[in-house]
């Protein structure tokens, strides 16, 4: 596996220095934003069961949820098996995600192996699992793993910002943001963050107003 790894702050300065030379709209926005979040976590089991839950809600709302699964639980496919659905359902799990999780629990996934293998494979071993999709595999992908080159093109937040910083008319959808995104290659997960960033800056400024 030869893939460009992020691995420190570092790394986003050499990722937004080149993105800024190819990109001048861009380039403005990161000034504005300043340093980006690194945001990396540990690999294996448990971070892939923070990012299932986090699916399709906040992140306050996935925070409350891993606080009351605790570090324990969502360490440990056993224990993940062995609480009940309604257990689960307590803690702020809907149905759909009792399930995604326990499917995850019973996978047996090598997480090790994911390391050594490029990001495509890493895509094809994680969505054979129920409840895993692209963009959850490629978060995975971002920040566990610290692919330099991953755009989740299918994350609403993200086009939303790319509509707003282009003035595009319409928020584009995720065919045109992964062409959108070739130009930012091979620093497309630098891009992602400048976007998240740009977007968490436009709805501060907008609650000001």
């Amino acid at each position: 596996m030869h893939e460009r790894i992020i691995s420190s702050n570092l790394c986003l300065e050499e990722g937004v220095e080149a993105i800024s030379q190819n990109d001048m709209i861009f380039k403005k926005a990161l000034k504005t934003l300043g340093p980006l979040k690194l945001r990396l976590r540990e690999p294996g089991f448990s971070n892939l069961v923070s990012v299932i839950v986090s699916q399709q809600i906040s992140v306050a709302a996935a925070e409350a949820i891993l606080k009351r699964m605790g570090q324990k639980m969502i360490s440990s496919e056993e224990l993940i098996m062995e609480s009940s659905d309604e257990d689960l359902k307590k803690m702020g799990l809907s149905r759909q995600k009792i399930k995604y999780v326990k499917a995850l629990a019973t996978a047996k996934i090598d997480y090790k192996g994911l390391e050594k293998v490029d990001s495509e494979t890493v895509i094809k071993k994680l969505t054979c699992v129920l409840g895993i999709g692209r963009w959850t595999a490629e978060i995975y992908l971002m920040f566990s793993l610290g692919r330099a080159d991953i755009f989740p093109a299918g994350d609403l937040a993200l086009q939303e910002a790319c509509k707003i910083l282009y003035d595009l008319p319409e928020r584009p959808n995720e065919k045109q943001m992964r062409e959108i995104a070739i130009k930012w290659s091979p620093w497309k997960s630098v891009a992602a963050r400048g976007l998240w960033s740009y977007y968490s800056y436009i709805k501060e400024r907008e609650g000001i107003r």
